[in-house]
């Protein structure tokens, strides 16, 4: 048996920003610190940080009045943020800063007037994040057919972004719909989706023409 790696694999760096925010609280602060969400969608990762005392919490009622509280890769909703802030939990913010430039983009686009489209996964802690930090609606899309369903004008102006994590090739159909949909209608074009994760694809792609089966290594939540 031949066994072939795919170039490049492994952690990005928004990812080992993460993990070493969560490392470097414990050093300083001791443990326990909490974490909303997996930091990282990585079992072997969230164990060893759980054996070196971070606590995962899905909700900030359960972290403890005082608590250090860090923020995952993935990005919260800003109710999330002023409810910390307002109940004076020291913070640290480890959001993936190429989700946090979609927040701005996002802001700066509803800021101009336009109403703002999501393309991405509904329940996935990035998009609740997104949609949570714009100060106005935003309208999901995870496919093609669901662009025809939105109770948009054709004429409105329009934007869009998204999910920093999804399928190159998927995303790129979504974008010509919508465009072919509406008439006044901005946005990155596939820019958004995290240079590591086209990385990745590019690689399995090639892989796949070198293998008879690839093995994913990693969590089907990821």
């Amino acid at each position: 048996m031949r066994v072939i790696l795919a170039q490049p694999r492994g952690f990005c760096a928004g990812v080992v920003r993460a993990i070493e925010i969560v490392e470097r609280a414990l050093e300083k602060y001791g443990p326990p610190v909490y974490v909303r969400h997996e930091i990282v969608h990585n079992k072997h990762v969230v164990e060893d940080l759980k054996a070196k005392g971070a606590r995962f919490v899905e909700e900030l009622s359960e972290v403890p009045p005082d608590a250090v509280t860090i923020f995952s890769a993935h990005g919260v909703p800003k109710a999330v943020v002023n409810d910390a802030m307002q109940r004076g939990l020291p913070i640290l913010d480890a959001t993936c800063p190429l989700v946090t430039k979609v927040h701005n983009q996002g802001k700066r686009y509803v800021s101009n007037g336009r109403t703002l489209i999501l393309i991405g996964h509904a329940g996935h802690p990035e998009v609740e994040g997104t949609m949570g930090q714009i100060p106005g609606p935003v309208y999901l899309v995870q496919t093609e057919a669901e662009v025809e369903t939105l109770d948009i004008p054709i004429d409105a102006p329009v934007a869009y972004v998204t999910q920093t994590t999804l399928s190159v090739d998927d995303t790129r159909g979504i974008i010509a719909a919508l465009e072919k949909r509406f008439t006044n209608i901005t946005g990155p074009d596939i820019k958004d989706i995290c240079y590591a994760t086209q990385n990745r694809q590019t690689a399995v792609r090639e892989l796949s023409k070198l293998v008879d089966v690839i093995l994913v290594v990693g969590a089907k939540n990821s």
